[in-house]
Parts: structure tokens; sequence; C-alpha cells
């Protein structure tokens, strides 16, 4: 079992199903959604950059969990 860590949660990989784009939440900060094998993480970074980046790592452990 191959597992992330991002904001404190820890992330199964294989039990992510979608991974939405990154966008602009109502506060202002930037967000992107994970779907899982029934739950969803939204999680919110209060600049872009920061968010680019966790979501490219995210991508990342995705491809080498394959």
């Amino acid at each position: 079992m191959k597992i992330h860590q991002i904001k404190n949660y820890t992330i199964v990989l294989d039990k992510v199903v979608f991974l939405s784009g990154i966008f602009l939440a109502a506060d202002d900060s930037f967000q992107f959604n994970i779907k899982l094998i029934g739950d969803k993480l939204s999680l919110r970074f209060p600049d872009r950059a920061s968010a680019v980046l966790e979501r490219e790592l995210l991508v990342k452990a995705l491809k080498e969990a394959e």
C-alpha cells in the first residue's frame, strides 16, 4: 500500500479516483479536491504556488504508484 502525506492527511494512493484542477475558493484561498473511493477531500492553500506544488507532488506520487 503506497501512501502520500498532504496537509495532515495520509492518502492511500490506490483509493484516489479523481484529482481536480486548482481553483480560487470562496475565501480567496486556492483549492483542489481529491475524490477517494467513498470520500472527498477539499484542500485549501494560502497561495497558488503552494497549491501547485502540493498538487504536483501528489500527481508524481500517483504516477510512481502505478
